[in-house]
This record gives structure tokens, sequence and C-alpha cells, in this order.
């Protein structure tokens, strides 16, 4: 079951909402704008939100970064071509920090953002 706030249907007990730590705001926006079509909503110079990305979530200003070295999450991205977006990536200003490899059902590459974010990117 669901529930509904402004028109926006909700699942109880689902992941709704991400916020990834960004250094530089712009510099952000601008990277997943370019590289995968994002747009987003400012909330002040500290803050952007984005939707319709497979969950919605937001950047917030700060020092500190996403690494699975550190334990934190890996936020995996889906691609339909894995080379021209690991081309985007790095066109992009996006640095490679762990090359292609094959697992159990397709393979992935992970990424660091702007703001050296550990990202990762599949394909089947």
């Amino acid at each position: 079951m669901s529930d509904r706030h402004h028109g926006i249907t909700h699942q109880n007990n689902k992941i709704n909402y991400i916020e990834i730590p960004a250094q530089n705001i712009a510099a952000t926006k601008a990277f997943f704008s370019t590289v995968f079509g994002w747009s987003f909503v400012d909330y002040g110079p500290e803050y952007c939100s984005f939707t319709a990305q497979g969950v919605d979530g937001g950047f917030f200003k700060s020092d500190l970064v996403v690494s699975t070295k550190n334990g934190s999450p890996l936020i995996v991205l889906y691609s339909n071509d894995l080379e021209a977006t690991q081309n985007k990536i790095e066109k992009a200003g996006g640095k490679i920090i762990k090359p292609t490899f094959s697992f159990p059902g397709g393979r992935r590459f992970h990424f660091s953002d702007p703001s050296g974010n550990e990202f990762a990117v599949w394909s089947e």
C-alpha cells in the first residue's frame, strides 16, 4: 500500500530518497547533467535535489565523500552502453577508479565524480 503526498505516490518501507555529499554543488550538478542528463532543483547554495533517476535524492554541501573503502554504500547506475558512459564520465572530468570487470550477470566499473564520491555503472 502507498501513501500520497503532493500527488506523488510513496511506498511504505521502501527506499524513498538518498542524500549524497558534494564538495562543489555546481560542479556536481554540471557533471551529472552532462553525463547522465539529470536536472536539479536548487534549495539554497548548499543543497540541490534530483528526481526520476530510479530514486529521488539530493546533494548536500560537505567535505566528506562516499567511498566503499570507507564503508559507504555504493550507488550503482545502469547503462545500455558501458563504454560510451565511461567515455562521457572521463570527458566530463570524472575518474575511473576501478576498471571494467565482469560479475555474475554483467560488467561494471567504478568512478568518482568531481567531488570524489565513488559510484558504479553496470551493464548486462
